[in-house]
């Protein structure tokens, strides 16, 4: 996934296509502790290169292999990422697209797998839960502990009656009025 800048700029005014597959587990298995395992990268799209910059039109399939939240079995988590990125061959002073990144050039070869590397790890999501996770109708507990759903969770304190600790004898002020 890398190219030369004289070899693009041959291409100038016509499409490069792109269809490969790239590995990369070991780099993002360094990078981020939580993937376990990851397919390889079906990379597809086309460069299209003009006076001043690179087009690079990508998109990203394949898949994670993440811890489950709950249980810690592995959960197969799909990959489909679609990005345009742009390497400027000049400095331009304006910049006509202020939403595109752009990447400057540095030396005379443009390098995907970096920006790749980036793309895959923004797509890794906090938590991740099995089927069998999100089917069960018990949550896991222990001895002196239980996982509780934030709804059970807004429940409990619902139920239970707030008492401010400075008013607590103000409680047994009333109950003893009664007798």
């Amino acid at each position: 996934m890398k190219w030369s800048i004289i070899q693009l700029k041959k291409l100038q005014d016509r499409e490069l296509e792109i269809d490969e597959e790239i590995n990369i587990t070991e780099s993002l298995q360094k990078r981020h502790p939580d993937i376990r395992d990851l397919s390889p990268i079906h990379v597809k799209g086309k460069i299209n290169v003009n006076e001043q910059k690179i087009t690079c039109y990508l998109q990203l399939n394949g898949y994670f292999v993440l811890p489950c939240a709950r249980t810690l079995e592995d959960v197969r988590y799909p990959i489909e990422v679609e990005t345009m990125e742009v390497f400027l061959l000049q400095p331009m002073d304006e910049i006509e697209n202020t939403e595109a990144g752009y990447h400057l050039i540095n030396g005379d070869v443009i390098d995907l797998i970096p920006i790749i590397e980036e793309l895959l790890l923004l797509e890794v999501p906090m938590q991740v839960f099995s089927e069998q996770a999100k089917n069960a109708s018990t949550l896991p507990s222990g001895h002196d502990w239980k996982v509780l759903t934030e709804d059970q969770i807004n429940g409990q304190e619902q139920n239970e009656e707030k008492v401010d600790p400075r008013l607590a004898g103000l409680a047994d002020f009333f109950s003893k009025n009664k007798e």
